[in-house]
C-alpha cells in the first residue's frame, strides 16, 4: 500500500511522550506486557529499545526475540504496532551512547540517576509497522510540523556565511533561529575541556543574558551533549521533572570571594534540546534551545540544528584560523586620558577571578586575561594587544590552540559591557585588540 507507514513518517511516536508498551512471550508461552524508556528511531529499518533491568521482558527477549511495541502520536492520538526482531545488545559505541545521554539527561532534571542507568541498547529490526484501528485527533494549530525547514536551515546559513567575526556569528545564529525557526529561547556555550565545564557566549530570548554563567560536564541536558557529543532532547517534562539550575559552584578554597552569575534558562522549560558544536572531531561547545511548551523540538528539528550546529562550529574553527594566520597591524587611535575616581581591581590567583569596586566579573582564563591587559597597562601605559601575544604568554597558561581564544575574548568583552566597569576591550582589527578605560585603575593581587 502506498499509504503505509514507514518507521520515519512515525518518528513523532518515538519521542517518548507517552511510554510505550512492549509485549513479549515466554518459551512456554506465557505473555507479558511492561512499559519501557525509550524506542529510538535509528533509521528506516531499526529501532532501539532501553535495557536498564534483567526482568521478564528482557528474560523473554533473550530466550523468544520476537515482540510487540505499541507506540502513540502525541499529536492525533493514532496508535502504532511494532513487530520487532531482536538483533543484538550493545554496550558501547555511537548508539548506545546516544541512549545514554538522552536517559542522563532525563536523570539530572529528575534526580534519578542511580535509577536511570543505561545497560544497554537493544537494537531490533522493525519487520512490520500496523495502525491500529481507531480515529484520531486533528493536530491543533501550535502542533502542525514546521513546512519548510530546510528552507530555515538555507536562510540561517545564508547569514552565517556573511559573518567575519565571533560575535557576528553568534548574534545571527541566535537571530536566525528566532527569525526562521520560531526559537524563542536559545544560547550558545562553549566547551572549557581543562576546566570540565561549559561556558556562556552568547543568548537570546531572556531577561538577563547569562553570559559567563557555567555548566559543568556532564550536567543536566548541556553538559551531558557536551560530554557525549551526541544531540539530547526532551520533549516533555513535568512539573516533577523540571530542570534543575544547581549547576553553579563557588570559587572554591583559598579565601577566593562566592560569586555567582545567573543562568540564563527557563524556570519551567518543557522542550529541551541540545545540540554539540563538533569541528574535525572535536566538541567546541553546545548549542542550546528550549520553550516552555511540550513537543517544540522534535525530530525534524533536530535535523535542522544539527546542520545549523556543524556549519557554526566549522565556522567558528575558520575565523579562529584566520585570526592566527592574518593579524592585522594596530589601527591607530587616540589615546585619552581616564579621569575620575580609580577602579579598585582585585585578582585573586587561586581561580584568577577578578573583581571590580567589590563586583564579581570573570574568574579562569578570561580572569587571567582582563589582569595581564590592565597589569601591563598600569606598568607601561600599553593599550594595544594581539591575540597571538596573549596565547603565547606563559602567564596565562592558556589551553593548547584548540581552545578558542577569542570565544574568551568575547566572553570578556560581553561582561565588562553588562557590568558597566568603565573599562573596555575594543576589537580593532584581525588578531588584535585594545584596552580602553574611562577612569584610573588601581590593582590588588590577592595572594589569598
Amino acid at each position: 500500500m502506498s499509504d503505509a507507514p514507514t518507521l520515519r513518517s512515525i518518528r513523532a511516536c518515538l519521542e517518548g511522550a507517552i511510554p510505550a508498551i512492549m509485549a513479549t512471550c515466554a518459551p512456554d508461552g506465557t505473555p507479558n506486557v511492561a512499559y519501557i524508556s525509550q524506542v529510538l528511531y535509528v533509521d528506516e529499518r531499526h529501532v532501539a529499545l532501553s535495557f536498564q533491568f534483567f526482568n521478564k521482558t528482557r528474560a523473554n527477549i533473550l530466550a523468544n526475540p520476537h515482540a510487540n511495541v505499541l507506540v502513540l502520536d502525541p499529536v492525533t492520538a493514532r496508535f502504532y504496532r511494532l513487530h520487532l526482531r531482536y538483533l543484538h545488545t550493545e554496550t558501547s559505541g555511537a548508539l548506545f551512547e546516544r541512549m545514554r545521554a538522552q536517559l542522563a539527561g532525563i536523570a539530572s532534571h529528575s534526580g534519578m540517576d542511580g535509577i536511570f542507568e543505561l545497560k544497554g541498547a537493544d537494537l531490533h529490526a522493525v519487520e512490520r509497522i500496523e495502525p491500529v484501528p481507531g480515529e484520531g485527533l486533528a493536530p491543533g494549530p501550535g502542533q502542525l510540523p514546521r513546512a519548510d525547514l530546510l528552507g530555515a536551515v538555507r536562510l540561517c546559513s545564508q547569514r552565517l556565511a556573511r559573518c567575519t567575526s565571533l560575535d557576528e556569528l553568534l548574534q545571527a545564529l541566535l537571530a536566525g533561529l528566532h527569525a526562521h525557526l520560531g526559537v524563542q529561547h536559545a544560547m550558545v556555550l562553549m566547551l572549557d575541556a581543562q576546566a570540565g565545564h561549559l561556558y556562556t557566549v552568547a543568548s537570546h530570548g531572556y531577561a538577563h543574558s547569562g553570559v559567563g554563567s557555567e555548566i559543568k560536564l556532564g550536567q543536566g541536558v548541556i553538559g551531558v551533549a557536551a560530554r557525549e557529543a551526541t544531540p539530547v532532547r526532551i520533549s516533555h517534562m513535568t512539573h516533577a521533572a523540571l530542570y534543575s539550575h544547581a549547576m553553579r559552584s563557588s570559587l572554591g578554597q583559598g579565601g577566593a570571594p562566592a560569586h555567582e552569575i545567573p543562568y540564563p534558562g527557563l524556570a519551567a522549560p518543557h522542550s529541551q534540546l541540545a545540540v554539540p558544536l563538533v569541528s574535525c572531531g572535536r566538541t567546541l561547545g553546545v548549542l542550546f534551545v528550549e520553550s516552555p511548551l511540550d513537543l517544540q523540538f522534535r525530530y525534524p528539528e533536530e535535523d535542522a540544528l544539527a546542520a545549523l550546529a556543524g556549519h557554526l562550529a566549522a565556522a567558528i574553527d575558520l575565523l579562529q584560523a584566520a585570526d592566527e594566520a592574518g593579524e592585522t597591524p594596530p589601527a591607530e587611535a587616540t589615546a585619552t586620558a581616564p579621569q575620575g575616581l580609580p577602579v579598585r581591581v582585585r585578582h585573586f590567583a587561586v581561580n584568577d577571578s577578578v573583581f571590580v569596586n567589590d563586583a564579581y566579573l570573570i574568574k579562569g582564563v578570561a580572569g587571567a586575561i582582563i589582569w595581564k591587559l590592565l597589569r601591563d597597562h598600569v606598568r607601561t601605559g600599553r593599550q594595544e594587544f594581539s591575540n597571538r601575544e596573549l596565547r603565547l604568554d606563559p602567564c596565562l597558561r592558556l589551553p593548547d590552540v584548540a581552545d578558542n581564544l577569542e570565544a574568551r575574548l568575547l566572553l570578556l568583552q560581553r561582561r565588562l559591557q553588562e557590568s558597566d566597569t568603565g573599562i573596555h576591550i575594543d576589537k580593532t582589527g584581525r588578531g588584535r585588540l585594545r584596552l580602553r578605560l574611562d577612569a584610573p585603575v588601581r590593582l590588588d593581587e590577592m595572594q589569598a
